[in-house]
């Protein structure tokens, strides 16, 4: 493992002195965003299938609704029967799950790069990097220990909540209307009745995104990076990738790296 995690310094490293020309004393912080985009350009194929799948969820929700009420009286009949209708159309449940999973073992990898002392034995460099001074290896509450919210550490930390913010809000009004124009058929459990704590779930998946202000606030700031830059990519690419179809057949959007 420690071979890999050094490995994976030198590339960062490698990244950062191809940027230094550019950004200079910020060079990692760029390389961290360059390594972000490239983690999520390696998985948009996925992604795009991901909304193909979707939309072709959306299109199947009039028969599984049918399929519930005609076998509401035999779940295992029912479970069947939409089974059997997912595999005619070629259509995984599980689809849109897999470019999330995809990215968590590169955030995780991030994450405990800028959280370890020592790589490979020798101390971890990379910790004294910053970004306009607010070092990529503390969190906010360093910041806050270092000047308070209006200080040069605490600005950085403002400026990056105001970006998580605006995207947050952007899905929130997107999710909105998503569920508003075409609600999903509830889920129901093997006795084909509805999951306890659905309803109270639909109404707080809107605001999801939200959380991942907390995220960034308790991550090292290089991991904080990772998450800001592929949750702006993620409301970027759905906007893109949902542009030709009502707003009905884009899922919700939940904090993810």
């Amino acid at each position: 493992m420690s071979a890999f995690m050094s490995a994976f310094a030198s590339l960062v490293g490698a990244f950062a002195d191809l940027l230094q020309p550019l950004f200079q004393g910020a060079s990692t912080a760029a390389a961290i965003v360059l390594f972000t985009a490239l983690v999520r350009l390696a998985v948009h194929p996925l992604s795009r299938a991901a909304a193909r799948g979707q939309k072709a969820r959306t299109k199947l929700q009039p028969q599984i609704a049918e399929l519930r009420k005609k076998h509401a009286k035999n779940p295992d009949r029912m479970q069947k029967a939409l089974m059997e209708l997912h595999a005619k159309e070629k259509v995984s449940p599980l689809s849109g799950c897999l470019p999330s999973l995809l990215q968590m073992p590169a955030f995780f990898l991030l994450y405990h790069l800028f959280s370890s002392q020592k790589i490979g034995g020798d101390p971890n460099s990379l910790l004294g990097h910053e970004l306009f001074g607010a070092p990529l290896g503390e969190r906010w509450h360093n910041a806050l220990a270092d000047g308070g919210v209006l200080g040069q550490q605490g600005l950085v930390y403002l400026a990056l909540f105001a970006i998580v913010a605006a995207v947050a809000t952007f899905n929130y009004g997107r999710t909105k209307r998503q569920m508003a124009a075409n609600p999903m058929t509830p889920a129901t459990g093997p006795d084909g009745q509805p999951v306890p704590g659905m309803g109270a779930m639909t109404k707080v998946m809107p605001l999801m995104s939200f959380l991942t202000l907390v995220s960034v606030a308790y991550v090292p700031l290089a991991a904080a990076l990772y998450i800001i830059t592929s949750t702006t990519w993620t409301a970027v690419e759905r906007a893109y990738l949902y542009r030709e179809t009502a707003p009905a057949a884009e899922p919700a959007l939940a904090a993810a790296p």
